[in-house]
This record gives structure tokens, C-alpha cells and sequence, in this order.
């Protein structure tokens, strides 16, 4: 094992998180991609260490789960009833001694027999002991923790910082003179000269295994919160004339742990911050780093451009020259080069070299479009491979579909995929051209180099270079709006084109005289006057007021 290596690293997560105030154990929720516990979890892997644990209790099976999730290897612990992040490492250890003898024993299964007058094996070596709700906490401040803990040859090596407000931290206490650390009191327990001290614990410690095993033995819960406290151990260790240091970082955001959903989105904004700074100082633009989030696990290429409101998320690697934004949200998305994506929503898809989409493109789990490609505006596609060159460009639903190279989807067409109970495929060949308004009944294929003409139902397979169209003939009725429509603006409008008086119009007129309509209704009004004499001026009896009732 490297001197700089560590036995094991224990990664305290069973705490119940009640400033939260939520059903998710604290330690699952989430800043750049990753929960607490997976950031966590990435820094100790990063120390290569030997056995890595994770010590679980509330939200046992969810908190569980996530880890090995996270990290396979991982070893799960659970915490007994006996409350203190002591009690929390004091088993984690056991279970990593009941670990290391059941390897010796495993051993021994070959040739020669075990020494059984020996003492049992047990863990040895430098542990680690961290939170799992510091997610800035990084292995690079680990390891310079281990180092100092080994080249010093330290017993007990405790990672503190300064800070203006340490309301609620636990105050590292110093021998006046030596400097040296005698101990760590929890703000419950402190004096108020302790509570004074600004230079603060930060729940990271490396001990060595077998002056912690010792320690954990002779800890009380005689404190204000009847808990085993692990902080003991630092003074039991330096009344025993054992050596105790403490490292101290000047980044407190490093160490900053999380109590609730403030501190949670205040440490979310400088992961992102920090993030972000460092692709710009990769060579990538990023116009406005206010309001671009980028997760930790991004990968993103030289001269990349971000514009404003773009956010990555997950897995998602975008190539060399691309530019993204504004107001475009990917997640699981992998971007060629050179390509342009522009507000659009987008998750695990794939976007190869040199395309563009959007804006107001929405990208479902499995669209592929092939290098050179278009999805335009207002394009839904999901599960669906769209070839090199090929093109949706307007107002377009496509699911479950393959679309070859070099096609040209019409305006407004749907690929009618589901049948209720369900999803059927649609197959469009290469060079092929559709209309406007189609709609692809599937199962159904369109060969290569067919057309197929607007507002097609496309029901029956294509073949290629065929061209396929539905719908009845065109037909024109003349004069219909001035009989249906008549006094209506499109009636007048229609007269005046027509060279006809705007009078005719709200007569009901028809281009080249009186309509059936309004000849029986002059033969009406001429029998009426022969037998009822009415008044020409009252309300109703003109020949404008019959025509619009």
C-alpha cells in the first residue's frame, strides 16, 4: 500500500437532515449533477483508498442504494441506535476489522496451516473519516491531508478552517504557547470564551486505525446532546501524549457542509461558479457564466461557445467549435463538432458533427440526427435516427422513425406512432421529399427518392420514386361568400377586387347579377307590397336589413 494510500475511508451518512424539511435524506439531494453523498463519494474514491464504507440510518435502504449506485464497491454499515457521529465510526470500524480478518482467513485457505495463537487481524493504517454532506470537498485537499497526517507521523490529523461566523461549528482548542491541538468543543458545550474561536472543525479527520479503535472504547455521552462524539477522540488521543495536528484550509467553501436548502443552493451556485471559470480557462466562450450552469461531469471541447441561459446537465459532452444557447437545457446529451443548438430541450440524444437544431426544438431519449442534419422550429422528435443531411425544419412530430440521408421532411407532418396499445415504427428512404401536413400512419415505408404531396395520409408502404397523394379534387365555388357571407367585410373586400359596389355586396349580389337568393327575395317583397303595405323606413324593412338576418 502507498504511504499517501489509506486503509479505508468512512463516510459518515446516516443523519437525518431535519433542517431540510424533506422525505429525501439530505445526503441524496443534489448541486451539479451529483447528490452529497455521490461528491462525497468521487473525493474518496480519488484517495485509492483499500476499503471505502459508507455508514447508513435514516433513509437507510434509499441512502444505500444510491451509494453502491454511485460506487459498486462501496460497503455499506449500518448505524445502531446509539446516537454520535462516534458511535456512527465506531462500527463502521468494526465492520471493517470483521472484513479484514474474514480476507486473512481467506488467505490461509492454501498450503500451511493459520497461526491461531496470534491475535486476530485487524484494520491498520491511516482511515479517513469525512462527511457526506461537504460536496466540495475534494480528493486533491484529501490527499494533502493524508500526506501531512504520514510524512508527520501524526496520531490524529484534523482538516479545520477559519471562518468570520462559526455559530454552530465545533472550536478547535489550542495549548496557548505550543499551538498544539487539545481538542475540539461542540458549540453546545462551549464556554463563551470557546465560542470566541473562529478557527472551526470541519468534520474531516485521518486517524490512525488503532489509536481510533482505542479511543472509541473510553468515549462518553456525557454532553449536552447525550452522543458518542467522535471530536472526543481528539483530546483522549492528545491526553495520552500522542501527536495532533491540525491542517487548515483558507477555501471554507471547501469545506461547507449542508443544514438546509439555503446552504444547499449557496454551495450550488459556487460549485457552479467554480465550475464554469475553469472551461473558460480551457478555451471555452461562455458569455454569460450568471446564468450558464454546467455539471461537474460535463465534457466540453476547445472553443465551445455558451450563450446565455444554456444549462448542461448529466453526461453531456459537446466537440470542438459548437455553439449552444441561449435559453438551451441538455442533459445526456452528446453534441459533435461544430454544430449550433439553439433553445432547445433536449435529453439523452445524440447530435453529430456540423448539424442544427432549433430554436424550440424538444429532443426525447433517442433521437440521432446524423451529421449535417436539421430539426428546426417547433420539432418534437423521440426515438428516432435522422440521417446525414436530412431535415425536419418546421412544426414536426417524429417518434420512433428512421429517416435516411439527404430527406426532406414537409412542414407540419406527424408520424402517427402509437395505436393505442402499441408503438409502431416509420421507415423514410434517402433523397425522399414529403409535403406539408402528412401524416405517416405507421407501420409504413417510404422508399427511397419518393415524394409524397401535401396533406397526404400516408397508410400503405411508398416504393421508390413513387408519388403518393390523398385527398379529393379541388373544387371552386364562385360567388359563395357574396350568397353565404353577404354585408361582410370579406364580402366587400371580394366586390371591390371584382370591380363591383360595395351595395351589391351587402345585397347578396353575385359577380354577374342578382343570386337565386336574392331573386326570390325581391319576388317575396314584391307580393308583400301588393297585399300588406308596409313602411319603407321602419326598422327591418330595407333590402340591407333582410339580406343580413
Amino acid at each position: 500500500m502507498s504511504p499517501t494510500q489509506p486503509a479505508a475511508v468512512i463516510v459518515l451518512a446516516a443523519g437525518e437532515g431535519t433542517r431540510m424539511k424533506s422525505r429525501t435524506p439530505k445526503v441524496l439531494h443534489r448541486i451539479g449533477g451529483r447528490s452529497l453523498l455521490g461528491h462525497a463519494l468521487t473525493a474518496a474514491r480519488g484517495l485509492a483508498p483499500a476499503r471505502l464504507a459508507v455508514v447508513v440510518r435514516h433513509g437507510r435502504d434509499a441512502v444505500a442504494a444510491h451509494a453502491r449506485e454511485v460506487d459498486p464497491g462501496v460497503m455499506i454499515v449500518d448505524q445502531d441506535a446509539v446516537p454520535g457521529t462516534g458511535r456512527a465510526v465506531q462500527v463502521a470500524l468494526g465492520a471493517l476489522d470483521a472484513v479484514t480478518l474474514g480476507a486473512a482467513v481467506a488467505g490461509h485457505q492454501g498450503p500451511g496451516v493459520p497461526d491461531h495463537s496470534a491475535e486476530p487481524p485487524v484494520l491498520s493504517g491511516a482511515v479517513v473519516v469525512m462527511a457526506g454532506d461537504t460536496p466540495l470537498l475534494d480528493a486533491d485537499t484529501l490527499g494533502e491531508l493524508l500526506r501531512a497526517h504520514t510524512e508527520d507521523a501524526n496520531a490524529v490529523t484534523v482538516l479545520t478552517t477559519t471562518v468570520e461566523d462559526p455559530y454552530g461549528y465545533g472550536r478547535i482548542l489550542r495549548e496557548e504557547g505550543t499551538g498544539a491541538v487539545v481538542g475540539v468543543v461542540e458549540e453546545r458545550d462551549a464556554t463563551d470564551a470557546q465560542r470566541e474561536i473562529r478557527e472551526i472543525n470541519t468534520s474531516t479527520y485521518v486517524f490512525d486505525a488503532a489509536v481510533l479503535r482505542e479511543a472509541l472504547g473510553g468515549v462518553g455521552r456525557a454532553n449536552d446532546q447525550g452522543e458518542v462524539y467522535l471530536t472526543d477522540v481528539v483530546a483522549l488521543a492528545h491526553g495520552k501524549g500522542l501527536r495532533v495536528q491540525a491542517i487548515s484550509v483558507e477555501d471554507s467553501w471547501l469545506v461547507e457542509g449542508v443544514n438546509d436548502r439555503a446552504q444547499l443552493a449557496a454551495l450550488g451556485v459556487e460549485l457552479n461558479r467554480r465550475t464554469v471559470e475553469e472551461w473558460m480557462r480551457a478555451g471555452v466562450t461562455v458569455v454569460d457564466p450568471a446564468t450558464t450552469w454546467v455539471d461537474v461531469d460535463v465534457e466540453l471541447a476547445r472553443d465551445v461557445t455558451l450563450l446565455p441561459g444554456t444549462q448542461l446537465h448529466g453526461s453531456t459532452t459537446v466537440g470542438e467549435g459548437s455553439t449552444l444557447g441561449p435559453e438551451t437545457t441538455l442533459t445526456d446529451v452528446t453534441v459533435g463538432a461544430g454544430a449550433t443548438v439553439c433553445r432547445t430541450h433536449g435529453s439523452s440524444a445524440v447530435l453529430e458533427d456540423g448539424v442544427d437544431v432549433g430554436p424550440f426544438a424538444y429532443l426525447r431519449p433517442g433521437t440521432h440526427l446524423a451529421s449535417g442534419g436539421k430539426i428546426g422550429t417547433f420539432v418534437e422528435v423521440k426515438n428516432a435516427r435522422i440521417g446525414a443531411g436530412a431535415k425536419v425544419p418546421h412544426l414536426t412530430y417524429v417518434g420512433d422513425a428512421d429517416i435516411g440521408e439527404g430527406t426532406n421532411i414537409g412542414a407540419s407532418s406527424v408520424f402517427v406512432n402509437y395505436d393505442g396499445v402499441e408503438k409502431h415504427r416509420t421507415r423514410i428512404g434517402a433523397h425522399a421529399r414529403t409535403g406539408s401536413d402528412n401524416m405517416f400512419v405507421a407501420p409504413v415505408t417510404v422508399g427511397d427518392g419518393a415524394y409524397t404531396g401535401a396533406g397526404t395520409t400516408v397508410r400503405e408502404d411508398v416504393p421508390p420514386g413513387a408519388l403518393s397523394v390523398t385527398g379529393a379534387s379541388q373544387r371552386i365555388i364562385e360567388g359563395w361568400v357574396f350568397r353565404r357571407r353577404p354585408g361582410t367585410a370579406a364580402a366587400r373586400a371580394a366586390a371591390r377586387a371584382l370591380g363591383m359596389s360595395e351595395a351589391d355586396a351587402d345585397a347578396g349580389v353575385a359577380p354577374g347579377g342578382l343570386s337565386p337568393q336574392a331573386r326570390a327575395e325581391r319576388a317575396r317583397r314584391a307580393q308583400g307590397s301588393s297585399t300588406t303595405p308596409r313602411d319603407r323606413t321602419a326598422p327591418g324593412n330595407s333590402a340591407e336589413g333582410d339580406s343580413v338576418r
